[in-house]
């Protein structure tokens, strides 16, 4: 039976310690329950004059120079949030504060598996107002020379990604993803993040991913993987650069029902692809968002919808 789908919180506080990719820095994250339409917010608790409050939405995106990073109007920034935002639209998590006693979210092991097990750890609180999501009514996209960010109209969501590298390590890799609550864990969430020896170098040279490591990265140098253990997936990397649009993408504020279609894309072109979708008015509109639920004796369907939504 279709019916409304609810917003949803976290179950509980829960929290996760690591490090920063580029500071090396220790720190801390906590997801905190958050009332119904408050959204996902970042708080970075370290900062204890004026706002210390971040929203997660893609006009708050100031940098996307190896990772995507929110700022505030006070100026107040905080990095690398792309695995959590994957990993909340994964579990549809609508409404949520993310407390952070630092500039960068931690690394963790370079993919959205960790936060992933922490969300499961407390589960997630159904609210009683219904989602709302954005549903794509034309395609739109964003071009950068061959690099293209596009969105499609379809059903649920869905991930088309190319990528195109050099590297034999890497090469070109096609992959398709259907994103679900059911399918998040297994298609995207545990790849991993990954780079070059060389940049790796130039990087801390320069005072840059001081917290990086084969603990949480794939590293390649020329045409071989350095990480011992190898690869997750033999698809690995695409997977992430799709994990990576799936984060990017969830900063437009609501879950997408379309198709994001990306060819060479990265945290800039995500970005720049929903300033175009929200500038063209004729492009999206807010819907309901439904689910399926086992179908209940005697209800009719505004009385599931109203159980779905109490649960």
């Amino acid at each position: 039976m279709i019916v409304l789908e609810a917003q949803k919180t976290v179950g509980a506080a829960v929290h996760i310690d690591g490090v920063g990719l580029h500071t090396g820095k220790p720190v801390r994250v906590t997801l905190l329950p958050a009332p119904s339409d408050h959204g996902i917010v970042f708080r970075r608790s370290d900062v204890t004059e004026g706002d210390n409050l971040i929203p997660a939405l893609y006009e708050h995106v100031k940098d996307t120079t190896l990772c995507t990073v929110l700022v505030n109007g006070a100026g107040v920034a905080v990095r690398t949030v792309e695995h959590l935002m994957a990993a909340f639209a994964g579990f549809h998590i609508d409404n949520v504060l993310v407390d952070v006693d630092g500039p960068e979210l931690p690394i963790l092991d370079g993919s959205a598996e960790p936060f992933a097990r922490m969300i499961e750890r407390v589960g997630t609180r159904d609210q009683r107002p219904p989602r709302r999501a954005i549903k794509i009514l034309k395609r739109v996209e964003y071009r950068d020379g061959d690099k293209v960010a596009a969105l499609e109209p379809g059903d649920g969501f869905a991930i088309d990604f190319e990528i195109d590298f050099e590297s034999r390590a890497i090469e070109r890799r096609v992959g398709s993803y259907e994103i679900t609550p059911d399918s998040f864990g297994d298609l995207l969430s545990g790849a991993r993040t990954f780079g070059f020896r060389h940049e790796v170098e130039f990087l801390r040279e320069r005072g840059l991913a001081l917290g990086g490591s084969l603990d949480n990265a794939v590293v390649v140098d020329g045409d071989e993987i350095m990480n011992p253990e190898g690869l997750r997936f033999d698809d690995e990397f695409v997977r992430h650069k799709a994990l990576d649009a799936l984060g990017d993408l969830y900063l437009a504020g609501a879950p997408i029902i379309g198709r994001f279609v990306g060819y060479k894309s990265g945290h800039g072109l995500n970005n720049r692809l929903l300033h175009v979708l929200f500038a063209d008015r004729s492009a999206w509109t807010y819907v309901a968002a439904v689910e399926d639920v086992p179908a209940q004796s005697g209800a009719t369907w505004a009385e599931a919808g109203v159980a779905a939504a109490e649960r």
